[in-house]
């Protein structure tokens, strides 16, 4: 089953969505249904790291300092966990593989995937 992380709010995943088949997906709103944990561990063994999941773009992450810090993976792990927004978006994932964010290469990518 594919299923795509997004928050409804974000225009920018409001957009993609719009532009992607997604009738035969399961849509997960990531402010009102969280990212478990064990999602997050499939997240990482698809894409490889903590890091590659999490948004730098977050206001929060200025906010906190965490601009200043040197993020381990189980730092950026749990920040994912503890706040939605640092989770990059949207994030689709099928059985073997995911599409992280929403550069123009990645969206394409993940729409022939939905196809």
């Amino acid at each position: 089953m594919k299923t795509i992380f997004h928050l409804s709010t974000c225009s920018t995943c409001q957009r993609i969505l719009r532009e992607w088949p997604t009738e035969n997906s399961i849509l997960r709103e990531i402010k009102t249904q969280p990212i478990t944990p064990e999602e997050l561990e499939q997240m990482k063994a698809l894409s490889g790291s903590y890091e590659s999941l999490f948004s730098k773009r977050a206001m929060k992450y200025r906010g906190l300092g965490l601009h200043e810090m040197n993020l381990t993976e189980e730092d950026y792990k749990k920040q994912i966990l503890e706040e939605y927004t640092f989770l990059k978006r949207p994030v689709l994932v099928t059985e073997t593989e995911i599409f992280i964010g929403n550069s123009k290469k990645v969206v394409e990518a993940a729409k022939t995937a939905l196809s």
